[in-house]
Formats: C-alpha cells, sequence, structure tokens
C-alpha cells in the first residue's frame, strides 16, 4: 500500500459530509490513517455520551435548543483550523469554507437503514423510520440555523456514490484527487 504525507510546507484540510449511514465516519477515519493527519469527527453520538443521555434524547432536545448543533458545530471547526485534519461531519463541506478538498458521500436511504441496523442492531423499519425523521430534523434545523440546504452540494469537489465502492476504494480515490491537485505527496 502506497504511503502519503501532506506536502511539503503546508497544512491540509479535507472536509467529508454525508447523511446518517452514508459512510462518512468510516471513510474519514481510513484517509485520517493513511495520511497521518488528526480526524475530527465530534457528533450528536458523542455529546450523548458526555452528557450522559440517549441520542435520542439529545436530538428532541437539539429540536428546541439551538445549543446542541452550535456547541459540536463551534467545537468542530475550532479543532480543525488548528492543525492538518479530516473533518467528518454533516456540515462540514458547509461550515469549513477554507478545507482544500470537499467531498460528499452519497447512499439512497435503505442503504443507510441498512448499514446503521448493521452497526447499531433494531428492526429495519424501526432503523429506516428513525433515519428518515433524522434527516428531515437535521435538514430543517441547518436551514433555521445557518441557512444551509444541505440537499444542496454539487459545490462540493468530489461527490462519491458509496454504493458502488468499499471505503478503502474511496479513499483511493479521494488520495488520487489530492495528488493530483499537489496537496499530497508519497512518502518514502
Amino acid at each position: 500500500m502506497t504511503s502519503y504525507k501532506v506536502a511539503a510546507g503546508r497544512e491540509l484540510r479535507i472536509a467529508i459530509s454525508g447523511k446518517s449511514g452514508c459512510g462518512n465516519t468510516t471513510v474519514s477515519r481510513l484517509l485520517a490513517e493513511r495520511l497521518g493527519i488528526k480526524l475530527i469527527n465530534f457528533t450528536f453520538r458523542q455529546l450523548a455520551s458526555e452528557k450522559g443521555i440517549s441520542l435520542a434524547q439529545v436530538m428532541e432536545n437539539a429540536k428546541t435548543d439551538d445549543s446542541y448543533d452550535i456547541e459540536i458545530d463551534t467545537r468542530q471547526l475550532a479543532l480543525a483550523r488548528k492543525e492538518s485534519c479530516v473533518l467528518a461531519s454533516r456540515l462540514a463541506i458547509w461550515m469549513l469554507e477554507e478545507a482544500d478538498l470537499k467531498i460528499y458521500l452519497i447512499a439512497s436511504p435503505d442503504e443507510r437503514s441498512k448499514r446503521i441496523l448493521k452497526r447499531e442492531g433494531g428492526e429495519f423499519e424501526d432503523v429506516k423510520s428513525f433515519t428518515l425523521m433524522r434527516d428531515t430534523q437535521d435538514s430543517s434545523r441547518y436551514l433555521r440555523l445557518y441557512k444551509i440546504d444541505n440537499d444542496d452540494y454539487e459545490f462540493a469537489d468530489l461527490k462519491i456514490d458509496t454504493l458502488k465502492y468499499v471505503p478503502e476504494q474511496i479513499v483511493d480515490i479521494i488520495l488520487a484527487e489530492l495528488l493530483k491537485r499537489g496537496l499530497i505527496e508519497k512518502a518514502g
């Protein structure tokens, strides 16, 4: 496997977004590992854990309390601006405007629900219903809070259908684009 590093004399910020279950966390982790840079991926799930409440409760609270979204987004952006990183979040490609490469990962609602079911268990119809409800709530909050339409990602540098590739192939596509742009170089 070829090793890569950030091009000499520069920092690199990669923003990766996609809806729940699209493979965002997996792809971002693998990419950060391959490049030897920090992964920033602070989510509602982690915030729920920190606060000692369920993900469902955080989502319910976030409907009427903007501090949940603002805390996550503010923390992530502050971390991303400190050093080379892969920022993985629903809003990364919109919020980290200075990102060197913006990637949007795509998967159908059914496929995303299957992946979430595999990861978390449960019944498919319940997971699918929860996923679609979460998509709707997320989109509504992003539009209200930030005037961001998270279904408008045409500006992304790369749009990758995650049904067509396994995560390692997606990482290879991203690495090839970074190499082409002179943002990374082969190591050793």
